[in-house]
This record gives structure tokens, C-alpha cells and sequence, in this order.
């Protein structure tokens, strides 16, 4: 199988209004892993991580999510982590245009066995880059995603949420 055949498009949401969140639903468990690209910028500007939370039915808000991360602007760097939180925390969103992209990469979403990782990266134009590593302290499969800017600021008109499968080999 050729590389570029590997990533099925699944959904994809453009936003032709200011919303404050974004799901993905009914989400099938024949892909290996799934990943989100975004493109987004957030109702009163300002900086600030997506917030994901994630369930099988309906998201768990319970304190079930940790993450670590390393975020640089080219002349600071920063390092840190925390846990028991209610969502996981991912890209970065900022300025009241699309200025900000990432990308989430959900692994062995749709096993039952195991807790989930999530590893992201973001940027924003002008400087901030971002990656973290997320826990999901669940067993269950993935079939519900719910994205959100982490101080409830609406994502602007334009922003994009596309999610892909990624088949197995």
C-alpha cells in the first residue's frame, strides 16, 4: 500500500459561524489510529490550547486526563506537566483570524486494553510551537471526540477540523 493511501478523510468541519466546540461522532473502529488537523484562531484573540476531551458514547469529563509538554517561541522554552485533569490539552489556538494549525494523532484509539495517548503539535504563526504528549486514563474505544478552546472563547468563522483514519497495513 502506498504511504498516501494510508490516511482516510473521515470528516471534516469548516466553521461558517463562531462556535464554541467542535465533535467528532460515530467515529468507526476500523482504523488503527486517528488524526485531527486543525487550522483555527479563537473569538477575542489572545493564546490558549485546545482542549480535548474524548469518550466511547459521550466524552468522560472526569479527572482522567494528564499531559507533559514543550512549548518554545524562539528565544524562551518551556517544559511542564499535570495531571487528574477533566480534558486533555492539546494545539494552539490564538488571534481572532486562522493564524494557528496543528495536529493530534490519537494511537490504538479503538483498543480496548489499554490507556490512550495522544501526542500534538502546534504553531502559531509569528512563533509559539508546541508538543505534548496526553493520557487518557481509559480502556475504552474512542468513538466520540469534543474539541474546545481550554478559556471558552468561540473558534472563528473559518477555522478547520478534519479528521483521518489511518489504515493498517
Amino acid at each position: 500500500m502506498a504511504a498516501g493511501s494510508t490516511y482516510t478523510p473521515i470528516a471534516t468541519t469548516t466553521l461558517g459561524s463562531a462556535q464554541a466546540s467542535v465533535t467528532f461522532s460515530s467515529i468507526s473502529g476500523s482504523y488503527t489510529d486517528l488524526i485531527i488537523v486543525t487550522n483555527t484562531g479563537v473569538a477575542s484573540g489572545g493564546g490558549g490550547s485546545i482542549y480535548v476531551q474524548v469518550g466511547n458514547g459521550s466524552v468522560d469529563t472526569g479527572s482522567n486526563y494528564s499531559y507533559t509538554y514543550l512549548q518554545g517561541d524562539g528565544s524562551t522554552a518551556e517544559t511542564g506537566r499535570s495531571s487528574n485533569l477533566t480534558a486533555a490539552r492539546t494545539m494552539r489556538t490564538t488571534g481572532t483570524t486562522v493564524v494557528a494549525n496543528g495536529s493530534l494523532h490519537l494511537m490504538n484509539y479503538s483498543n480496548t486494553t489499554t490507556y490512550k495517548t495522544m501526542l500534538s503539535r502546534g504553531n502559531v504563526a509569528g512563533g509559539l510551537v508546541i508538543a505534548l504528549v496526553n493520557l487518557w486514563r481509559s480502556t475504552s474505544a474512542i468513538n466520540v471526540i469534543t474539541m474546545t478552546d481550554e478559556s471558552g472563547r468561540n473558534f472563528v468563522t473559518g477555522s478547520t477540523f478534519t479528521l483521518y483514519g489511518i489504515a493498517a497495513e
